[in-house]
């Protein structure tokens, strides 16, 4: 089946990110390890530039716009995408055009302006998010760049399961959160192409569980009402993400809340990263008992996909 990524994409993102994107960390505690009944290989994206994966796939689609950027740059982001793409636009010497809900964290927000990018605000769904910036693009004539639905971002986000497999060697599994799609789409793409025997697993939150549903009917479901701390995954999956996703992922495990604020206190404690409750997710769900059901996996990946949370938020 054709889809709009291919490893070719992610790789030739690798080289074009070199020197642009840190190669974040892959840790492992002897702790974690003995909770989670299996060796767990951490990748921290929490310690990316602007303390999320996504400035991979800001930075690979803004480098790729070439002279379209000129105008500027543009998109809708809860948060952490908003802050990727303002800092990839500072760095191009472009305007980035932000439109962010009037709920997003203030820590995002913060990061945000830091790079000079100028935001409006807008109701928290995602037709608001979508109008907003239809006419910001039209008064200014920014380019959009999609925060996961765009081939390029996912290709550059494909670029953090690829160092996480240089980094620590073969794995029985990798998982990673779901969103919108954009990470675990571009870790599908890069594990099946390198590792084919890998497992390919997702997590999501209880209260935003838009994608594990959608697999086990088959098609896509919308996201509607979610609630969750879980700030970044609040979205639905895309026409280039979802079928991707469809393909690959064995299963998506859900978490509570609950499960995700105990996955940020054993980071703290063991690691001593803070890491937002969306990055968390998916070490909650390989330390949930159906993941700790599986058999044959020695060896886990996890993607720690952010480390944005507002001081005070969640009480350690």
């Amino acid at each position: 089946m054709g889809y709009s990524v291919y490893i070719e994409d992610v790789q030739a993102a690798a080289q074009r990110l070199n020197g642009v994107v840190k190669r974040t960390a892959v840790v492992s505690s002897e702790d974690l390890n003995r909770i989670a009944g299996r060796e767990v290989l951490l990748k921290c994206e929490n310690l990316q530039h602007v303390g999320a994966f996504k400035f991979r796939g800001a930075s690979n689609a803004v480098i790729l716009l070439g002279d379209d950027a000129d105008n500027g740059v543009c998109t809708h982001s809860s948060g952490n995408h908003a802050q990727a793409l303002a800092l990839a636009a500072k760095q191009r010497g472009v305007s980035a055009y932000i439109v962010m809900p009037k709920t997003a964290p203030r820590v995002k927000v913060m990061g945000v302006k830091s790079h000079g990018a100028e935001i409006t605000f807008c109701e928290p769904n995602l037709a608001a998010r979508e109008s907003t910036a239809a006419g910001i693009m039209e008064r200014t004539g920014a380019a959009l760049i999609h925060p996961y639905d765009n081939p390029d971002v996912i290709a550059g986000q494909g670029t953090a399961s690829m160092e996480l497999f240089e980094q620590g060697g073969s794995l029985d599994a990798v998982i990673a959160p779901i969103g919108g799609g954009g990470l675990m789409s571009g870790t599908c793409i890069t594990t099946r192409a390198l590792f084919p025997n890998t497992r390919i697993f997702g997590a999501e939150p209880e209260g935003a569980d838009d994608a594990a549903r959608s697999l086990e009917v088959g098609e896509l479901l919308l996201q509607t009402g979610p609630d969750t701390i879980c700030d970044g995954l609040l979205t639905s999956m895309g026409e280039h993400t979802w079928p991707i996703i469809r393909d690959h992922l064995e299963e998506i495990f859900t978490v509570s809340d609950e499960e995700v604020i105990e996955a940020m206190r054993l980071i703290l404690k063991h690691l001593g990263m803070v890491v937002e409750p969306s990055g968390a997710a998916s070490l909650a769900a390989v330390l949930g008992p159906e993941f700790k059901a599986l058999e044959n996996i020695d060896r886990v990946g996890v993607i720690l996909s952010g480390g944005n949370v507002d001081p005070g938020l969640v009480e350690f």
